[in-house]
């Protein structure tokens, strides 16, 4: 028997061929698990906002109304349109840049944190609602490839760059 990879056998290129159908599924279908409080459609775009805006902070950097609408490949008015109702409800506040006092940056308040955090214990409720018939060993192991994943795509090429490692061939 070869040492082949699983990959490249055909179970593996079906299983590989499926993701993206499983990513489609995905949002709409995690909105639908009951959490405490519901979480509302606006809910879910704040949600981006300051998720990006606290990444933003915990890396060090400043997030801006144009470094919003490119992570979330989204024309600049909407982002600001996204950015102002967060500031209207006491989410978010812009300040002056440390780094170049000519930028605008934004930052979360104490109410946003405590909005975001409020998201992030929705988002456990719902992991463990869609989870909870999995035995322990698997929920944590999906968790942890979950995680990993996510942290991956900090290695992208920043919207609208050009460098990186080239695409994988679509077979």
């Amino acid at each position: 028997m070869t040492n082949a990879d699983p990959a490249s056998m055909p179970e593996g290129q079906a299983l590989l061929d499926a993701v993206g159908t499983a990513f489609a599924r995905l949002r709409p279908r995690t909105r639908q698990a009951p959490v405490d409080p519901p979480a509302s459609p606006k809910n879910l775009k704040r949600n981006l906002v300051l998720n990006l805006v606290d990444e933003a902070r915990a890396t060090g950097t400043e997030m801006t109304v144009g470094g919003l609408a490119a992570h979330l490949l989204v024309d600049p008015s909407v982002a600001s349109r996204m950015v102002s109702d967060c500031i209207s409800h006491g989410y978010l506040v812009r300040a002056a840049s440390q780094q170049d006092g000519r930028r605008t940056v934004l930052h979360l308040t104490e109410e946003g944190a405590a909005l975001l955090d409020r998201f992030r214990r929705q988002q456990r409720q719902a992991f463990e609602y869609i989870t909870r018939d999995w035995p322990d060993a698997e929920r944590l192991e999906f968790a942890r490839l979950l995680l990993k994943y996510a942290d991956s795509t900090a290695r992208l090429p920043a919207p609208g760059a050009v460098d990186g490692p080239p695409l994988p061939p679509v077979t």
